[in-house]
């Protein structure tokens, strides 16, 4: 305080009667109650120049009750989805073939040959495969001669998607028989100059071992290797990366033998034996005796939203459809998008965004998600606060999210819906690709770089939704 203004404020303190201090103690009082200026909060293309985040930044903020695009950045720029793709393929599934839909595998008996009847069940496990095989059993029946395994209810394809590594557990084979998600799980220790190894068929309560695949230790460049013989899946895995012991998935590439396997593993343990398992491609005339029943597809949809999981999307994307592979698959749920009276920036490959092909933009995403993805109730399906942990504790908080990431070597989006405390809901979409790079390292496990690229873009994420939310909400 400068001495002239100490000097008005004394005066004015003697005429109203209080000593100098007294005037000085209510002059800081009145100055501390005063609040201090609000922080602007800052904009979209200002978090992202500071982000410093390589590629291409695009996205949409959309008002669904007024109808309303409140800001959009390059929102028109068609870009790889990732794993946002998803949520076009529940909402696709669940108008075609209805939330209350179930997968049901069957045990049928034809003359002298029991068979296994896949019916594209993308969660059944080998614990399911276990209660089959008890229900089996207390009907009584006799040893078939011959056990037939029938994948028939969906098309055959090799690998989701060829361009990623071979032994990604995420890229299995897909057929109308599925178990475990079509992966198995490899387990190795040392023990002297040799490794133990085991492959299981895992599931929560039964853990069968794999007898038609197997791996060994070899000298070898790459980290692992395949090739199917002799009826058998081998994996060889390189032994100067095993260390002591480790483990990890793999996919399955001969999904209906190896769910016999597992299945006939099951049985003799409750004391039932069949034959060795053989592939059928037609179904014949046959009697039921047992069936599972997978649950709704409503709960399907939710768990695959929630862990992401490739094969459920491409399954329930094919069932929807009814094609006969997945690029014809794929042009149909394009069809359904644009029958929905949305745009045309949508380009599908597949259902799962694993291909590179795929393409969607922000503004397109926010209207299919303010549109048919609120009516279908999607934001009950998403994962709450994708993003917890990604920001530091002093960032704001304001926004309840309910999103599904989507993630790819230098590809990072998020797309959803955001309540700000006002309780207004905001339908966004957030792209962030860094295309040249995407390119030189699709397929691989990792590659150097990514990790810190990814953290800082969901923290561009969050502060634009931080952001949005303080501005429009």
């Amino acid at each position: 305080m400068s001495l002239i203004s100490r000097r008005a404020v004394l005066t004015a303190a003697l005429a109203a009667g209080l000593t100098g201090r007294q005037a000085l103690a209510r002059d800081m009082a009145l100055g501390l109650a005063q609040r201090p200026p609000v922080k602007p909060v800052p904009g979209s293309a200002s978090l992202i120049a500071r982000a410093d985040l390589s590629g291409q930044v695009c996205y949409a903020v959309f008002d669904p009750s007024a109808g309303a695009m409140l800001e959009d950045g390059a929102g028109s720029a068609s870009l790889a989805p990732a794993s946002t793709l998803k949520m076009v393929t529940a909402l696709y599934a669940l108008d075609r073939l209805g939330p209350s839909h179930r997968f049901r595998t069957r045990i049928l008996r034809a003359g002298d040959m029991l068979v296994l009847a896949g019916a594209g069940d993308p969660v059944l496990s080998s614990d399911d495969l276990a209660d089959l095989a008890a229900k089996l059993v207390d009907t009584g029946q006799g040893s078939p001669k011959r056990f037939a395994i029938w994948g028939g209810a969906l098309p055959r394809i090799e690998e989701i998607a060829p361009p990623q590594a071979d032994h990604l557990a995420y890229n299995p084979a897909l057929s109308g028989m599925i178990l475990n998600f079509n992966r198995v799980h490899l387990g190795w220790r040392r023990g002297g100059d040799s490794y133990e190894v085991s492959l299981e068929a895992r599931a929560a309560r039964n853990s069968p071992r794999a007898y038609t695949i197997t791996a060994h230790p070899a000298a070898q460049q790459d980290l692992f290797g395949y090739r199917f013989d002799d009826g058998r899946e081998v994996w060889t895995v390189s032994r100067s990366a095993m260390g002591r012991a480790g483990s990890r998935w793999l996919p399955v590439r001969q999904p209906e033998l190896y769910a016999g396997d597992v299945f006939q593993t099951l049985c003799r343990a409750k004391g039932l034996v069949l034959p060795a398992p053989e592939v059928i491609d037609s179904l014949p005339a046959a009697e039921e005796l047992v069936s599972h029943e997978s649950p709704p597809l409503s709960r399907v949809v939710e768990e695959m939203l929630y862990y992401s999981t490739n094969l459920t999307a491409e399954v329930i994307g094919l069932h929807a459809s009814g094609a006969p592979d997945l690029t014809a698959s794929a042009a149909k749920m394009r069809e359904w998008v644009a029958a929905q009276g949305l745009s045309d920036d949508f380009s599908f490959a597949d259902h799962s965004g694993l291909s590179a092909e795929s393409r969607v933009s922000a503004v397109a995403m926010v209207r299919l998600l303010a549109g048919p993805g609120l009516e279908a109730g999607l934001p009950d399906l998403l994962k709450h606060n994708p993003l917890a942990g990604v920001a530091d504790d002093d960032t704001p908080h304001r926004a309840e999210v309910f999103a599904k990431t989507g993630t790819l070597n230098f590809v990072s989006n998020l797309a959803g819906y955001a309540i700000a405390p006002s309780g207004r809901r905001l339908a966004f979409a957030t792209l962030c690709s860094d295309g040249p790079r995407h390119a030189a390292t699709r397929g691989q496990e990792m590659p150097a770089g990514v990790s810190s690229w990814t953290r800082r873009a969901k923290r561009l994420q969050h502060e634009l939704i931080e952001s949005w939310v303080a501005r429009f909400g």
